[in-house]
């Protein structure tokens, strides 16, 4: 495995990150701790999910299967560099009309304290806002992080879904408050989903913030097998989005087929030649697909290989004023 540092953080993360959110949902527990013992004796130290993941009343099954995970021992928790995020309603009655998608100060201590009991630990390393919300102010955001910081609750900051703006505005409300600030943001991006080229990334550089790529198969989409899905599969679920991007797909196919690497592996590896790029989410639903996607860190596109995707997968055309003025 291959790691780097979590943006202008000493902490060093494996270039690949475990997504869970299909923990307790297409993955039963069994196969979700195959996983991560395969995850991490293969040198995956990083680990996302959400306090949210379980979705709907099932919301923080996630968290608990991990938890279990952890509280099984063999050095596990400490082997892991553990994110999750906080923002969406987690069905808590007690919360009234708190309990509603947000960030706020109430929200960040309690759904940090929910957190770190169903993922049985006393720390979480990298703490994420999943989504800007734009009736809280950054004073009351960074007071509320800067408790759980000191307190030792959390050891880093992130964001996810944020904007340009957002990013920037965030690092300059903690500059003046003499700390760290964000050092990762968590966005969609994949070969079909170049927009944050524009903004997001060269802010994200600038301002030594760690990109993690979420969906960066776009949903299965760049995973093979999307126009011709096996019956019952995830993939089949979307034929008319399938359908829609055909000559992408199977010009995407071609190449792939050329360089002797799978189309889900090509995708992934697209996503780390970016120098704002810290890791891609990787999402397996089983073991198999966990070690499939394994070599990717090992897999270099040269130039070549870049020009032709961009040919297949027009970008924005570079960053913000240059691809649409001077």
């Amino acid at each position: 495995m291959k790691y780097t540092y979590l943006g202008k953080s000493g902490l060093k993360v494996s270039r690949l990150c475990l997504g869970t959110m299909n923990f307790g949902v297409d993955t039963d527990e069994k196969e979700a701790f195959r996983i991560m013992d395969a995850a991490v004796d293969a040198g995956v130290n990083f680990f996302d999910t959400a306090n949210i993941y379980g979705w709907g009343e099932n919301a923080g099954r996630t968290e608990e299967i991990i938890g279990r995970w952890f509280a099984q021992g063999g050095g596990r928790r400490e082997r892991v560099v553990l994110a999750t995020k906080f923002y969406g309603d987690m069905s808590d009655a007690a919360d009234g009309p708190n309990g509603v998608g947000g960030l706020s100060a109430y929200k960040l201590r309690r759904h940090l304290e929910g957190s770190l009991r169903r993922l049985q630990t006393d720390h979480i390393e990298l703490y994420q806002m999943h989504h800007v919300d734009r009736n809280v102010s950054w004073d009351e955001l960074w007071e509320g992080f800067q408790v759980a910081l000191y307190s030792g609750k959390i050891g880093y900051v992130g964001s996810s879904n944020f904007a340009g703006r957002d990013l920037v505005k965030a690092q300059y409300e903690a500059k003046s408050r003499g700390i760290l600030g964000l050092v990762s943001e968590q966005h969609k991006i994949s070969l079909l989903c170049r927009l944050p080229e524009l903004e997001v990334l060269p802010a994200a550089q600038e301002h030594g913030i760690g990109v993690i790529a979420w969906s960066p198969l776009d949903g299965g989409l760049l995973g093979g097998g999307a126009l011709n899905p096996a019956p019952g599969s995830k993939r089949a679920n979307n034929p008319e989005r399938a359908e829609k991007h055909r000559a992408q797909l199977e010009a995407f196919a071609g190449l792939c087929r050329e360089l002797g690497e799978s189309e889900a592996n090509t995708a992934l590896a697209w996503t780390l030649a970016h120098p704002a790029m810290t890791a891609p989410i990787i999402g397996p639903r089983t073991l198999e697909q966990f070690e499939q996607s394994l070599r990717v860190v090992d897999i270099e596109l040269g130039e070549d290989v870049l020009r032709r995707l961009d040919e297949i997968f027009p970008g924005p055309g570079g960053e913000a004023p240059k691809a649409y003025a001077w």
